[in-house]
């Protein structure tokens, strides 16, 4: 009977199931990850409560880094942030792929394994958005002088985008708000930044949203003249809005000054 082990939708989550299934001395066909918010159950299958531990996902994280390098670590680590139900069970085949190999290092350059190939095809995934939203990425000033900027992502990329603003902005109050999985990506100036999940419920959450709306005067000053000169230096004889939607999607665009 294969064993599926069922973890949350998080780095540390499915890298303490990768932890547990390893432990056991499972092999490829034995066992399987499935994240616990999208799961299906199927016959023949024992299905394991996974215990998530940041000791399990450091350990895993280690054994990764030392026997498959750091390239495969970037590649696995944006994979297990990727919006896909079948992540978990593509990173714990991809380190099986692995230890099947002379050289465990080049596991990624083994793109025939239908496995690995799906974590380069995650990872890439993530990679491109987390680069786009480093370009489109708004902040506002609120009225108690923090930077707020809400994104509506794809994937879990608040850790891939932070680290970009934080040294960016290191003397600046700035939060990056997730909408679509409700975190936050908080720095205080000339600290570190922090990940934060939400803590309040529906019935409070329009409260919270509309605190992001009060803007400060400063702000709203320069939103018209950065909005009148966008306006104004466009050409309408030149729009292409075919163009346009190619190098600026439209699911971007809702959280960008410009087009608010």
């Amino acid at each position: 009977m294969k064993t599926v082990y069922v973890c949350t939708d998080s780095v540390t989550g499915i890298f303490s199931a990768v932890y547990d299934a390893w432990k056991m001395h499972k092999t490829e066909e034995e066992c399987g990850i499935a994240l616990r918010e999208f799961m299906e159950r199927q016959l023949f299958c024992d299905y394991v409560e996974v215990s998530e531990t940041e000791e399990k996902a450091a350990a895993v994280e280690n054994m990764i880094r030392k026997h498959m390098g750091l390239l495969a670590y970037h590649d696995i680590y944006q994979a297990a942030l990727a919006e896909d139900n079948e992540k978990g069970d593509a990173v714990l085949g991809t380190m099986f792929a692995a230890k099947r190999l002379k050289d465990s290092k080049k596991i990624m350059e083994h793109l025939s394994y239908p496995k690995v190939e799906k974590v380069f095809e995650l990872s890439r995934r993530v990679g491109n958005e987390s680069h786009f939203l480093v370009e489109f990425i708004r902040f506002r000033e609120l009225k108690s002088g923090i930077l707020y900027a809400p994104i509506t992502p794809k994937c879990h990329v608040l850790t891939c985008i932070a680290p970009h603003f934080a040294d960016r902005f290191p003397l600046e109050n700035w939060m990056i708000h997730d909408k679509t999985h409700r975190a936050f990506a908080v720095h205080e100036a000339r600290k570190k930044w922090v990940l934060l999940q939400e803590a309040y419920d529906e019935v409070q959450k329009e409260e919270y949203e509309e605190k992001f709306k009060n803007m400060s005067e400063k702000e709203m000053e320069y939103e018209t003249l950065f909005k009148s000169f966008c306006k104004t230096i466009a050409i309408k004889e030149r729009e292409n809005p075919v163009c346009q939607r190619g190098h600026l999607p439209l699911w971007y665009r809702p959280n960008m000054v410009e087009f608010s």
